[in-house]
């Protein structure tokens, strides 16, 4: 049951969603721990064992054992709501790839609110919709100083001669799951990157929680030809994880 609270109506509560395979939540140490890190950030003193627990029981639904799934955890003060659904991204999407395109929106990398999944995500599923209008699948945030930032959902990823390179986390974003998966397992290259910047790499991809890894057929005007290494990196975050494509 619902119960009113501040949090919930202002953006103070956190939520995380989590990708469910075969009945199988993938990383979920490392979602429970960025969860409790914001929920420390907003001062929510949720005991995190009835979370684990009403997380447990959603994961236990027969829907839930086959074929490729969602978990939603969402806190606020006085409530805690576990939500399920498909994982709708297809095997299409990664051979197409995605189109991607600047938002007039900017990231702003001084508020700390950048930094943690809360409920405050309004910008974020505006130009979500926005760019769905015009056939785009991910806008990417600039921050205030006009450097590539991050996806609306998503942590962006450069590919120049097999160097995988990427923003820092003092660009504005959310730190990502499938980021730090991919920093833990590969050397990654941090770099400030301007869009005038694009033309220099071969490759882009995106990475979140329930796509995995996903290659960028364009940004704005310009296309990228080449998407092996993203493709190659899915394949081996599968291999590891028990799937996403």
């Amino acid at each position: 049951m619902f119960i009113p609270d501040e949090e919930y109506y202002f953006g103070l509560g956190a939520f995380e969603t989590i990708a469910v395979e075969n009945g199988v939540p993938q990383f979920l140490p490392q979602h429970y721990k960025r969860l409790k890190a914001a929920l420390k950030f907003l001062s929510l003193d949720t005991d995190f064992s009835e979370i684990e627990e009403k997380a447990r029981l959603a994961l236990t639904q027969k829907e839930m054992q086959e074929g490729r799934k969602v978990l939603k955890i969402t806190v606020s003060k006085e409530n805690i709501f576990i939500t399920t659904r498909a994982n709708t991204y297809q095997k299409e999407d990664y051979e197409k790839g995605f189109f991607t395109a600047i938002s007039n929106v900017r990231r702003n990398e001084t508020s700390p609110f950048t930094y943690h999944k809360t409920l405050n995500y309004g910008d974020c599923i505006m130009e979500k919709r926005h760019a769905k209008e015009m056939g785009i699948q991910e806008p990417i945030f600039l921050n205030t100083r006009g450097e590539i930032a991050e996806g609306a959902t998503t942590n962006v990823f450069f590919v120049k001669d097999g160097q995988i390179i990427a923003p820092p986390l003092c660009c504005g974003m959310l730190p990502g799951i499938i980021r730090e998966y991919l920093y833990d397992a590969y050397t990654i290259e941090e770099q400030i990157i301007l869009p005038e910047d694009i033309g220099e790499f071969d490759e882009m991809f995106l990475t979140n929680s329930l796509l995995g890894i996903m290659p960028v057929a364009r940004l704005g005007s310009h296309t990228f030809s080449d998407m092996s290494a993203g493709r190659k990196l899915l394949r081996e975050l599968s291999n590891s994880q028990c799937g996403f494509c």
